[in-house]
C-alpha cells in the first residue's frame, strides 16, 4: 500500500480507535500524564558565574562555552545546558513543562512554559525573570495538552517576543512581550494549540501554526491584524481526531515562503502573501514533527515514527533546495532539531510530545551519517545552539 493510499484509509480507522479513548484526544498523541504544577522561579542573580557539575564529575566556571546547547526539559521544570561532547553541564529552573527555546543575539534566551516565558542569561547560566501570561490558561500542568506557552520567536531586532499560548479546549492566542520592559503589550487570536511561531525575515509578519485547527495564522507585527490560511494537504476529515495536521514550520530563505512537512510524504509550501498552498513530494514516509532551516536553504525535518504499521521508523530528513532528500535513521522517537554553527551536525531532541520519549539528544554527522546518543535533560523538546 502506498503512502498516499495508506492515509486515505488511515483517518476513518483512526477515528474508530480514537472514539474509544478520551474524548479530549486532540490529534497527534494520546493524552500525556500531567506533572504537578510548580511555582515560577524567582529571578536569580546575574553574577558571579555559577559552578555547575558536569556529567563526568568535573565542574565548569566562567562563561558558557560557545556551541553549548540549551534544551527545554518538557518533563521537568528546568532548561539544561548541554556540552555536545560530554553531556549536561548544568540546568536552571524556568517553570512547569518547558516547551520551546528562542535565542537572541545578545546572549539572552527565552523558554516557554505552562506559566509564561522565562528569560535566561546564557553566558552566566542564570534566570533573569519570568513573565506570566496575560491570558488565563488554567492550572499549570504537564503533558502535550497543557495550557500555556508553546511556540515562540523573537523579532529580528530582539525587541519583541511572540508567544503562542494554548488555551485548553479553545483557540489560542499570540501574546507579544516587550523584551525590555518584560510586559505583555499585545494579544491576537490564533488557531488551536499553537505548536510553532515564526517571524518573517523583515519582521513585519508573525506566522503561528495551529496544530488542531489545520492552519497558519498570519499576524501583522504592526497592529496585530490576522489572516487565516488553511494548511491541510490531506484535508480536515477527522477534525481533532486526525493525525494529519501541521506541527512546525520554517521560513524559507530567499522567498520567505513557509515550509510545513506532513507524514514524510508531502511538503506544504505556503505563500503568506497570497494564501496559496502548493504541495511537493517527500520521501521519509513517517509521521513528522520538528523542523529547522539552514542559511543555505537545507530543510531538516524530524520523523517521529509510524502512526500505522506500514509507516517507516523515526528519522531525520535533510532536504536540499532542489528537493533531493537524504534520510538518516534514528531508531527511536525524537521531536525537535537544531543545526551546529558549521552546518555539519544536527542535534535532535528525544523529548517527543507523545509516548515513547527519552531523556537525551542524538547527534547526527550530516556528512558520514554517523549518529551518537547523548543522555541529557528530562524529556528535552526545544533546543538552541549558543
Amino acid at each position: 500500500m502506498t503512502g498516499r493510499h495508506r492515509h486515505r484509509h488511515t483517518v476513518p480507522l483512526l477515528l474508530a480507535v480514537v472514539s474509544t479513548l478520551a474524548a479530549l484526544l486532540a490529534g497527534c498523541a494520546t493524552r500525556a500524564d500531567s506533572s504537578p504544577a510548580s511555582p515560577p522561579p524567582g529571578a536569580a542573580a546575574a553574577s558571579p558565574p555559577p559552578t555547575v557539575a558536569s556529567t563526568d564529575g568535573a565542574s565548569i566556571t566562567g562563561p558558557t562555552p560557545p556551541g553549548t546547547l540549551l534544551v527545554a526539559d518538557f518533563g521537568a521544570d528546568t532548561a539544561t545546558f548541554v556540552d555536545p561532547g560530554r553531556g549536561a553541564i548544568g540546568s536552571v529552573r524556568v517553570g512547569t513543562a518547558p516547551y520551546a527555546v528562542a535565542l537572541g543575539v545578545d546572549g539572552r534566551a527565552w523558554v516557554s512554559t505552562a506559566e509564561g516565558v522565562t528569560e535566561v542569561d546564557t553566558p552566566t547560566r542564570t534566570v533573569r525573570r519570568t513573565i506570566a501570561h496575560r491570558t488565563d490558561t488554567g492550572p499549570a500542568g504537564g503533558g502535550e495538552y497543557r495550557g500555556g506557552a508553546m511556540g515562540l520567536a523573537l523579532s529580528p531586532d530582539g525587541s519583541r517576543l511572540y508567544v503562542g499560548v494554548n488555551i485548553p479546549g479553545r483557540n489560542g492566542v499570540l501574546e507579544v512581550v516587550d523584551t525590555g520592559s518584560g510586559q505583555v503589550v499585545g494579544v491576537a487570536p490564533v488557531g488551536r494549540r499553537p505548536f510553532d511561531v515564526d517571524v518573517s525575515t523583515d519582521g513585519r509578519e508573525v506566522y503561528v501554526t495551529g496544530h488542531d485547527s489545520f492552519d497558519v495564522t498570519v499576524v501583522s507585527a504592526d497592529g496585530l491584524a490576522t489572516r487565516r490560511i488553511e494548511v491541510a494537504p490531506y484535508g480536515t476529515e477527522g477534525g481533532l481526531g486526525s493525525w494529519l495536521k501541521p506541527h512546525y514550520a520554517a521560513v524559507r530563505p530567499g522567498d520567505g515562503k513557509l515550509l510545513l512537512p506532513f507524514e514524510g510524504e508531502r511538503l506544504a509550501v505556503v505563500d503568506p502573501a497570497t494564501g496559496q498552498v502548493s504541495v511537493e513530494p517527500m520521501t521519509a514516509d513517517t509521521h513528522q514533527h520538528g523542523v529547522t532551516v539552514a542559511p543555505d536553504g537545507r530543510l531538516l525535518v524530524v520523523g517521529s515514527g509510524p502512526i500505522t504499521g506500514s509507516d517507516a521508523g523515526p528519522s531525520l530528513t535533510v532536504r536540499q533546495p532542489d528537493g533531493h532528500e537524504r534520510i538518516y535513521p534514528l531508531g527511536i522517537p525524537h521531536e525537535a532539531v537544531a543545526l551546529s554553527r558549521d552546518g555539519r551536525t544536527a542535534y535532535v531532541t528525544g523529548g517527543f510530545t507523545r509516548d515513547g520519549y527519552w531523556d537525551g539528544i542524538t547527534l547526527v554527522d550530516l556528512g558520514s551519517g554517523a549518529t551518537h546518543r547523548l543522555e541529557a535533560g528530562h524529556r528535552p523538546l526545544g533546543v538552541a545552539v549558543l
